[in-house]
């Protein structure tokens, strides 16, 4: 079976749905597994650490509203790849997709990091010796996710148009 050609507004739809269906799920990963797995941090630690009941009630609500807003995204991106599978103008490729949710969740590593870790110093990675080190890991690991991202998008672009 031929490979069907692709152009990127062709793939946009897809892309789009997969960037933000990536945030969510980033996000999921990192409240799921940094968050309640490995406990490393909450949302507030930094500022409100876990050292009395009020803070741990506190910490636990921002915890929840942080996986609200998880949850949204996901559910959008999911709204958004519905209505991608509608069009028949939107070209559909697993590359593409992969690399889009790499994107997405790259993004999210990059923005809650600069954002949470740096600017507002709400919570680190993981707290402690070599805090520092971590939060840049964190932001190196996001901003790899976002490369090879582009990079698998870029290479089914030129795959298909070949």
């Amino acid at each position: 079976m031929e490979a069907k050609s692709g152009t990127l507004k062709e793939l946009t739809p897809l892309i789009a749905a997969g960037i933000v269906l990536g945030l969510g799920l980033g996000g999921f990963f990192d409240g799921i597994v940094l968050h309640q797995i490995l406990q490393w941090h909450h949302m507030l630690t930094n500022i409100r650490p876990l050292t009395s009941s009020e803070n741990i009630d506190l910490n636990m609500l921002w915890d929840g509203l942080f996986h609200a807003f998880d949850w949204l995204l996901t559910v959008t991106g999911i709204i958004l790849l519905w209505r991608a599978g509608g069009r028949d103008d939107v070209v559909w490729s697993s590359q593409t997709f992969i690399g889009s949710l790499l994107i997405g969740s790259g993004v999210f590593n990059l923005v809650e990091g600069i954002i949470d870790h740096e600017i507002l110093g709400i919570h680190h990675v993981k707290p402690g010796p070599n805090q520092l080190v971590w939060d840049l890991g964190f932001l190196v690991l996001g901003a790899l996710l976002v490369v090879v991202g582009w990079i698998i998008i870029r290479r089914d672009l030129v795959i298909r148009n070949s």
